[in-house]
């Protein structure tokens, strides 16, 4: 989701994921086993998203030895259910692109809820290439911009080897490549600095803006995709004001 303040956006997702804890831990155990399967390795240290899958469980609280067993299904050394990564494309109201990222182990069922949810809140799940277009897959990491001048970040964002920042008054928006993503964000955390919020996501090329009705059913769209247990991430080409997003907080 895109917004007009990129901390009131993060502000909102982090509320809704504190409310729904245990569904934060099933996404994380989920990605800890595709990160451990898809990176070659079980080793957080030679494995960057295993990495940040691991640091990511932690800062939720996770229990070490559910992140051991987690690292270890992924891995083979324990059976465990195999999962998949899918991702879906759709309309939102007011016809809003939509991306949903998910981690799947029966792709029948989660097609079957997310078609769902589309219908509910007055969008409609479409083709496979009917919104990826207007999409970029990039790093995307979210600082406070209080940490830093914006020359020192920058400097230290594009020595990394980010490709932009963006300074929207509240936060820092340093975008990368997906090959560099993991270590601009090491050395943004070497260089003291914990970002609000760093994932790998689509961009949207262009955004809509919405109001009224509209905006207000584009957001429960959004939270009730990001509550489902199988879904990872969620893109728009939505943009909002921060009062409206504040309503819905």
């Amino acid at each position: 989701m895109s917004g007009h303040s990129k901390w009131h956006t993060i502000k909102h997702k982090k509320g809704a994921l504190d409310a729904k804890r245990g569904k934060v831990f099933t996404k994380c155990i989920k990605e800890i086993t595709i990160a451990a399967r898809s990176g070659g390795s079980g080793d957080p240290m030679q494995n960057p998203r295993l990495r940040k899958a691991v640091n990511d469980a932690k800062a939720a609280n996770m229990p070490n030895d559910t992140i051991d067993r987690a690292i270890k299904r992924g891995t083979g050394e324990l059976e465990g259910v195999n999962y998949e990564e899918v991702t879906y494309e759709g309309y939102g109201p007011g016809g809003i692109a939509v991306m949903v990222e998910t981690t799947t182990d029966n792709r029948n069922r989660t097609v079957s809820e997310i078609r769902h949810i589309f219908s509910k809140y007055g969008g409609n799940l479409g083709e496979n290439g009917s919104v990826g277009w207007m999409f970029n897959r990039r790093g995307q990491i979210i600082i406070d911009a209080s940490v830093r001048s914006e020359d020192d970040m920058l400097a230290l964002a594009l020595d990394a080897g980010a490709e932009d920042m963006i300074n929207d008054g509240d936060s820092f928006e340093v975008l990368t490549s997906p090959d560099d993503f993991h270590s601009v964000l090491d050395a943004i955390k070497n260089a003291g600095i914990e970002p609000i919020s760093a994932e790998i996501t689509m961009i949207p090329q262009n955004t809509i803006k919405l109001e009224g009705g509209a905006a207000s059913q584009m957001l429960k769209l959004y939270d009730a995709l990001d509550d489902n247990d199988d879904v990872t991430n969620v893109s728009s080409n939505f943009e909002i004001d921060d009062a409206v997003m504040e309503q819905q907080a």
